[in-house]
């Protein structure tokens, strides 16, 4: 399997990684897309002419967000829908109300460190919010994908994961001491294993699921920790959103990664497979990418949403 490799980098921005693609009559979705890295995200797609819908809890903000992109982009197929991940009936709504193919999901949204909390189905806020929430989100809108025939899904993970695998016993620490940042790492790790585990499942419908590591940026994502993520990134390896949008743009809309799929990403290029934390931002855990473990995780993720 050859690696991907593209001329991006680390101070890649969207815009340059969008720069050149025509994506009119296109159509994307971008979960979390009211700030931010979704926001970036978003305004890469819709300067390509994709139609862009984001997704987002706050529409008041969303539709601020959407006129700033129409405007700066010029392109006025930039739409707003209500979206609350941890709400099965939210998600259930958003899917129901999706008319027509989908091109292109981008499951951006997402929590980091927060304090325990769960919802309403008793699962943790994090595996719910990053994870399940988009896993029943990617299988409702799996015909509309299925209608391009060549649909890609592009999923926000982290180096976080590498804190932690999936811990299949105790996903919502009903036993273990709730531990922040042990609880992001999972849901990070399961972000990476439902790009594995969609692209086999339904690569016979064209479709393709990769995640990626946007880099260290300091966005509404660090809200639980002080505005500065784990405080340990040093200054040099910061990125603006503009940049950490750039991967999630290349997953989305580069020739390069036409049916490529199953993959993590990071600075705009496959990352290695690591069998230990690297200290780095960068490198994949190997049991993230572990087939078996993506098809655990997917048999899992069934039975959480049924109960």
């Amino acid at each position: 399997m050859t690696t991907i490799s593209t001329p991006f980098g680390f101070s890649s921005t969207a815009a340059e990684v969008a720069a050149g693609i025509d994506l009119t009559g296109r159509r994307a979705v971008v979960t979390g897309a009211s700030s931010g890295l979704g926001a970036e995200t978003a305004r890469a797609l819709a300067s390509t002419g994709a139609e862009v819908t984001l997704a987002v809890r706050d529409l008041a903000a969303g539709e601020r967000v959407a006129k700033d992109i129409a405007e700066t982009t010029g392109n006025r197929q930039v739409r707003v829908a209500p979206l609350e991940l941890t709400d099965p009936a939210s998600v259930a709504a958003f899917a129901v109300s999706w008319q027509g193919p989908l091109h292109v999901l981008v499951n951006n949204a997402g929590v980091m460190a927060c304090p325990e909390q769960y919802t309403e189905q008793g699962r943790e806020w994090q595996f719910a919010t990053n994870h399940l929430g988009h896993f029943a989100l990617a299988n409702a809108l799996h015909g509309a994908l299925a209608a391009d025939g060549a649909a890609r899904i592009v999923v926000v993970s982290s180096t976080g994961h590498q804190r932690s695998p999936v811990v299949w016993d105790d996903v919502d620490f009903a036993f273990r001491p709730y531990d922040p940042w042990l609880a992001y790492g999972q849901s990070k790790t399961a972000n990476v294993l439902f790009a594995v585990e969609a692209t086999r499942r339904w690569a016979v419908d064209g479709i393709t699921a990769n995640a990626l590591m946007p880099g260290a940026i300091y966005t509404n994502l660090q809200r639980h920790t002080g505005g500065r993520g784990s405080g340990r990134v040093a200054a040099d390896l910061i990125k603006t959103t503009e940049q950490g949008a750039a991967t999630s743009v290349l997953l989305a809309t580069s020739p390069l990664l036409e049916g490529i799929g199953g993959r993590y990403f990071d600075d705009c290029n496959e990352s290695e497979v690591v069998d230990r934390r690297t200290g780095r931002l960068s490198g994949v855990a190997r049991y993230a990418v572990d087939p078996d473990n993506a098809r655990r995780l997917w048999d899992l993720s069934e039975e959480l949403l049924a109960a």
